[in-house]
């Protein structure tokens, strides 16, 4: 089948790629390709099914062999189609909270077409969860004709190309090949008079208002999952799901990592060599404070358990780990600096003169001249002559 890509290349990953790279590769481009972000796109209608129909392959072991040892007529030859490719971006996307994706069982009916939609939170909004009203285009079933698509007073009637059962089955060489029928797509049925308010669909546009509930701890890129509130299925099928995309503002004092949070508290040098008490800030905008002790080096870490992030997935809750950053101030007064210099002898410690300017320092090192030695060594001379 010269037509199609190499499913490796489809997903952009290596022949000897793990499942769970050959995932996440799927999750990033399907996301990107869905139709429900590129409507009207055909091109990013056909990646998406293409890398659906990529991901089906290299994700299931088995056929995974096939396909590396015969490529694509390994596994299509089998008979089997392959899933409608929203189905498959339901299984994905919705395993976090319970989604799910594919045909309804049992019957012909068609699950209906999965939604999707963002929302954005801040860090302190995620760390408590909360419940957020969010609005969606999606279809509902059409009032005119009760869903079936045709006009009311007829009824669809039996497919005459697959004789009602939605699906056809063709001949390759030795291999029966069963495929979802052309003419009707898979429904079993056709209509002819259709609807003059949905034009046959079953369906009609609505825009809806819905609330989300968003778990404590929730994480950007997170997907959740409200099972049965996207578009209405067809032939008795279930209704498709609507994923909520969670994004989580980057926060200007903290810093996450998965159920952690990191802070830096600045602390100045007598601080961290005499020891002090400090005031951390927590995210419902109150602090605490926490003793730092004599002789705390920069970028020392302290950790406190329990004050982090819960965990969405039921785990236990993360920790707030305080890491203490040395603040040298640019400029002090004279004073100041007096008693600076007066420390740096007692370490004995080198520090620039105190009036001495930079280029007269460097002439100084390369001339091996000195003042302060050249005038000790003056005073020298001339005692000995006195002598």
């Amino acid at each position: 089948m010269p037509d199609k890509r190499d499913y490796y290349e489809v997903l952009s990953v290596e022949r000897t790629a793990t499942v769970e790279v050959i995932k996440r590769s799927y999750k990033k481009l399907a996301r990107a390709n869905h139709p429900d972000r590129n409507p009207g796109d055909d091109e990013a209608a056909v990646r998406f099914k293409e890398c659906a129909e990529a991901y089906e392959v290299l994700s299931d072991g088995e056929k995974r062999r096939r396909y590396d040892q015969f490529g694509h007529e390994g596994v299509q030859a089998g008979g089997q189609p392959f899933h409608d490719p929203s189905d498959l971006f339901g299984e994905i996307f919705g395993s976090f909270f319970g989604g799910g994706g594919g045909r309804s069982r049992g019957g012909r009916g068609r699950r209906g077409r999965h939604v999707q939609t963002s929302i954005r939170l801040t860090l302190a909004e995620a760390a408590v969860g909360l419940e957020r009203e969010v609005e969606v285009s999606r279809q509902v079933k059409c009032t005119t004709c009760n869903g079936s698509g045709a006009e009311p007073g007829t009824e669809p009637a039996a497919c005459v190309h697959c004789g009602g059962s939605g699906q056809v089955i063709q001949a390759q060489g030795f291999f029966r090949v069963q495929s979802t029928c052309p003419t009707c797509r898979g429904a079993g049925t056709t209509i002819r008079d259709a609807c003059t308010e949905c034009r046959g669909s079953g369906k009609t546009p609505e825009r809806s208002t819905l609330s989300v509930k968003v778990p404590a701890g929730v994480d950007d890129g997170m997907t959740l999952c409200l099972r049965g509130e996207g578009d209405p299925g067809r032939d008795g099928g279930p209704p498709g799901d609507l994923y909520v995309e969670v994004e989580v503002e980057p926060h200007p004092l903290f810093q996450r990592q998965e159920t952690h949070l990191i802070c830096e508290v600045p602390v100045s040098y007598t601080q961290a060599v005499l020891g002090t008490e400090i005031e951390v800030p927590q995210l419902d905008g109150s602090s605490r404070t926490i003793t730092v002790p004599p002789g705390t080096q920069p970028g020392e870490t302290f950790q406190l358990r329990g004050e982090g992030l819960p965990d969405p997935r039921g785990g236990p809750r993360g920790h707030l780990h305080v890491e203490v950053r040395l603040e040298v101030p640019r400029e002090v007064d004279g004073e100041h600096a007096k008693l600076l210099r007066e420390l740096a002898e007692l370490e004995n410690n080198q520090v620039t003169p105190e009036r001495r300017s930079f280029f007269e320092t460097i002439r100084s090192l390369f001339s091996g001249e000195d003042d302060e030695p050249n005038d000790a060594a003056s005073s020298g001379d001339a005692s000995q002559e006195t002598a």
